[in-house]
Parts: C-alpha cells; structure tokens; sequence
C-alpha cells in the first residue's frame, strides 16, 4: 500500500511529463492543466490504496481516459454550439502567460552556465522543431511515442496503457519515428 508521501513523491514526479504530454494530445495548455489535475485527483481517491509499482501504469491509463473524455466533451460542445467564438472579445484569448515556457524554464537555467548564447538558441529552437513535428503525429502514432519514449514505458506497459495489442504500439512507434524523421529532415535537423 502507498503511503501518502509515497504517492505525492510520484504525483510530483510525473506532473511536469503528463502536462507536457497532454498538451501534444489537446493543444490546450489550460485543458491540459484540468486533465492531468483530474487524472491526479482520479488515482489520489479511487486508488491511493494500491502499492507503489502500480501507480505509473493506473495513472498512464487514468490520463489517457481523461484525454480522450475531454474529446468526447469537446466533440458534443462543438456540435451543440458551433458559433460561440463570436462571443469571445478581443484579449481573452490568454495569450499573454505561456505556462509550458514557464515550466520548462527553472530546468533549462541549470545548463545555462555552460551553454553560449549560440548554442542556446540553436537548442531551443530544435526543441520547438521537435515539438512541432510531435504535434503533426496523428493522435495513436503521438499517444504510443509519447508513452513509449517520453515516459519510457515497455512495449507491454504502453499497449495496456492506451488498451491496444503490442503489435499496434510497434506499429505505431514506427510510424510516428519515420513521419518524424522526414519532418526534420527537411527542416535540415538531423536524426
């Protein structure tokens, strides 16, 4: 059983990789933040009780059912009201905060003794490639990349996670590696 140290040492652990994750899948910075704090909420109350090494993979599977709900949501809300963005006014559109860039700043200061000003650029500027091209994965080839080599997660762990066969995961990787590959190739990254 997970003391409650044990899961808040995990919840901290994996919060920062979840959002990141989930924004690739939403492209909602703010849905994002509701749904990894949803999923957090989700394993914390209905499975707080189970030993530590079941976390990861309960809270993989909690995320990933959050994610797609919020499709689901969002597909209803669309067909029920397709014309709501004539309401929005100029300025809401909370472009002002970045909440990824600042998530990813705190971790990017520590290399910064070491690192030019060139370098540094060059290196936020193939991140931002590299994320981009993640972005135009479609959603299983991005889901099964994301699981595989951003959370590290085994063939097996990443098929029970997204609730397909291990064939389908490697299939997907593959895809998603050479779609990746061609896409910063040609913005002359590369592999």
């Amino acid at each position: 059983m997970a003391t409650e140290q044990e899961l808040s040492d995990f919840l901290k652990s994996v919060e920062r990789r979840a959002f990141k994750r989930t924004v690739y899948h939403v492209r909602d910075e703010e849905a994002a933040l509701d749904i990894v704090q949803d999923s957090m909420l989700k394993l914390s109350v209905h499975y707080g009780d189970k030993p530590p090494a079941e976390l990861p993979m309960l809270f993989q599977r909690i995320l990933s059912n959050c994610t797609l709900d919020w499709f689901r949501r969002q597909k209803t809300r669309k067909a029920l009201f397709t014309n709501m963005s004539e309401f929005e006014r100029p300025g809401d559109d909370g472009q002002d905060f970045d909440l990824l860039e600042s998530l990813i700043a705190p971790a990017a200061s520590d290399n910064e003794a070491t690192q030019s000003p060139e370098d540094a650029v060059k290196m936020t500027q193939t991140v931002q490639a590299i994320e981009a091209a993640i972005e135009q994965l479609p959603p299983r080839q991005r889901e099964a990349f994301l699981l595989r080599y951003w959370e590290d997660m085994d063939v097996a762990e990443t098929a029970a996670a997204m609730g397909c066969s291990e064939g389908s995961v490697k299939t997907h990787c593959f895809r998603a590696v050479q779609t990746l590959s061609k896409l910063l190739q040609a913005q002359g990254i590369a592999p």
